[in-house]
């Protein structure tokens, strides 16, 4: 047997093109007027519907600056364990000691554990339990 000899055990069906008129009828299946009946419909994408849903007016476009951008918290138990008697605690020391990953993120000491060294903090944030446990 040579490849030239082979052929398929089915015939092949041809697809019925509906809408051309034939026995199918003037409508052929596809109803009466509408997007669905017209040659070459397409649904138009959902996210165009989005973006006209959208309101474009009156400051909506605002809305990202009044986000609130999320703080690294730090708890008094972790300062114990990695700082020293009468050290100071501000953002370089806090990213030397890898507590924080830049400079530029803001940072909030809550009062977590129990705090025995006196600790120097300068320009950072700090929750009320934590002011109190400090002293």
């Amino acid at each position: 047997m040579q490849l030239h000899q082979l052929k398929p055990a089915h015939q092949n069906k041809r697809r019925r093109r509906i809408g051309r008129g034939g026995k199918r009828g003037s409508y052929s299946g596809r109803g009466i007027k509408g997007q669905k009946a017209r040659a070459g419909a397409r649904i138009r994408p959902s996210e165009r519907d989005m973006i006209i849903r959208i309101p474009k007016l009156r400051g909506f476009g605002n809305s990202a600056s009044r986000l609130k951008i999320a703080k690294t918290v730090l708890n008094l138990r972790d300062l114990a364990t990695k700082f020293k008697e009468g050290e100071t605690i501000n953002k370089k020391s806090l990213l030397s000691k890898n507590l924080i990953r830049s400079l530029n993120e803001p940072v909030k000491i809550l009062g977590k554990g129990r705090l025995k060294k006196t600790l120097r903090v300068e320009g950072i944030e700090m929750s009320g339990s934590a002011r109190k446990k400090a002293g």
